[in-house]
């Protein structure tokens, strides 16, 4: 007997070992350790209804030391992979309506008129609660609800791939019958001012490219690089013989890092520049990584904007104002002197004269400011090491146009040089903007340096444009 006993022991055992192992393996490891107790609040209804939108529904759990907020969510899943927030208390209480719990129920994408089977804990910081679950059959709300992104989830965008999807923003709705028009809005956290961050038509989902999101919440302000909270809705709107009738779904906030963009060319043009209106000859600006800048001539009350080739398309950057073009809209804010006009440009309100452009890339502000030299010179001398920088001797040149002026010289190496306005050492100087080198832009008295220009001792044209703010040297 005893033999059979050991024998019987052993095939038993081996037998609860994989029978455990098998429960491990089904086991959810996925479904985090409760760290404090939830207490069990049941519904009191296997079905709700719209007319049960206000009535309460308090939840409460065991306080957990050192917690200042407690994040209440809701999910169709034990593993709370996808989840919504109903609540987000700074006490072990949490008071809210069977409204408010059936709308995080449909974000958290269970169906309405069905019976599904619902968890919900509470979540501080790493720490979580125990999941208490119950089945319910859900309402349709009479707005659309936004199942995707969830409350919370973070979007990191990625400037590698600007092209591939970022997120995806689906909802739930009714079918109308009729065409419906949505449009995804968005704001910073708080904001009452939402933008458009896509439209579609019946479709209810918008794929968001890193591109297409980035740049939208660059328009929002948002800082580069830093994780930011953004306000998300859906507006359906349709239209028949009974009228247009529009419904805004709730906001859901989830969070986005946005990208530097690379940096990008401006090309000025518009009635109220040097160029006028001619896309071919519009004016670049100097690029210095985040700043385009430039000085140049404004006319007062003109209009202009920015494209981003020697071309009308297919960019072109203004105001990120009211009434412009959406796809025009780049610049979060600007000086004074500037305001929209139309619905693609933006006008010059201050005296005509010689102005200094920048472009903040990063912050996309723009600021129109007066040059120190306002107006445009009478006459224009060259001196440098050309003349040995005597001013009282300084070459004379040719003028060719409102404000340019050419001359024509042996350029040997190491040459340096500047234009001034008078035979004399004065205020009435320009140089290279900013440091000394050869740029091509200029800058007045107070920001240039010397031109600086190894010519190898050959016949140049040197073209001084201070209309534009730019000069050149050209082989003869």
């Amino acid at each position: 007997m005893k033999n059979i006993f050991k024998t019987i022991m052993v095939l038993i055992l081996p037998l609860l070992l994989i029978t455990s192992c098998r429960e491990d393996a089904d086991r959810n490891w996925t479904t985090a350790e409760a760290s404090f107790k939830l207490h069990d609040t049941t519904l009191g209804a296997a079905v709700l209804y719209p007319t049960m939108q206000n009535n309460p529904y308090i939840l409460t759990w065991d306080k957990l030391a050192a917690a200042t907020s407690y994040s209440v969510v809701v999910s169709s899943t034990e593993d709370f992979k996808n989840k919504a927030v109903l609540g987000t208390p700074t006490t072990n209480v949490l008071k809210t309506t069977i409204g408010e719990l059936n709308t995080a129920m449909l974000q958290a994408g269970i169906s309405p008129y069905s019976p599904s089977k619902v968890y919900v804990r509470v979540e501080s910081g790493s720490a979580v609660s125990n999941a208490i679950s119950f089945t319910v059959t859900p309402y349709p709300v009479d707005v659309p609800v936004i199942t995707k992104p969830t409350a919370g989830q973070a979007i990191v965008l990625d400037a590698a791939n600007p092209l591939a999807t970022a997120a995806t923003v689906t909802w739930t709705d009714y079918s109308y019958g009729v065409n419906v028009n949505y449009n995804v809005e968005i704001a910073p956290k708080g904001s009452t001012t939402f933008s458009s961050a896509g439209t579609t038509v019946n479709t209810k989902e918008l794929a968001w490219t890193n591109f297409n999101l980035n740049d939208a919440v660059l328009k929002l302000g948002l800082p580069v690089g830093v994780s930011s909270e953004v306000d998300v809705r859906v507006t359906a709107t349709t239209a028949s013989a009974g009228g247009t009738i529009t419904k805004v779904s709730q906001i859901v906030t989830f969070k986005v890092t946005p990208y530097q963009p690379a940096y990008v060319n401006f090309y000025l043009v518009g009635g109220g520049t040097a160029v006028g209106w001619n896309a071919g000859e519009s004016q670049l600006l100097k690029n210095t990584n985040e700043i385009s800048e430039i000085y140049t001539y404004l006319e007062q009350n003109g209009e202009f904007r920015f494209l981003g080739q020697q071309d009308w398309g297919p960019i072109n950057y203004s105001l990120n104002a009211s009434g412009i073009n959406d796809s025009y809209k780049y610049f979060n804010t600007w000086s004074t002197n500037l305001e929209p006009s139309g619905n693609e440009n933006m006008k010059f309100t201050g005296n005509s004269g010689m102005y200094k452009i920048t472009i903040d890339q990063n912050s996309r502000d723009i600021t129109v400011t007066p040059s120190a030299l306002p107006t445009l010179p009478t006459n224009l001398y060259l001196v440098g090491s050309l003349n040995g920088w005597d001013a009282n001797n300084a070459l004379p040149m040719q003028q060719v146009n409102d404000g340019v002026y050419e001359y024509t010289i042996a350029i040997p190496d190491g040459a340096q040089f500047k234009f001034i306005g008078q035979q004399a050492w004065g205020d009435l100087e320009w140089a290279n903007i900013h440091t000394g080198g050869n740029s091509g832009f200029l800058g007045p008295k107070g920001d240039n340096d010397n031109i600086q220009f190894d010519g190898g001792g050959a016949l140049y044209k040197i073209t001084a444009n201070i209309k534009l703010g730019t000069y050149k040297l050209t082989p003869q």
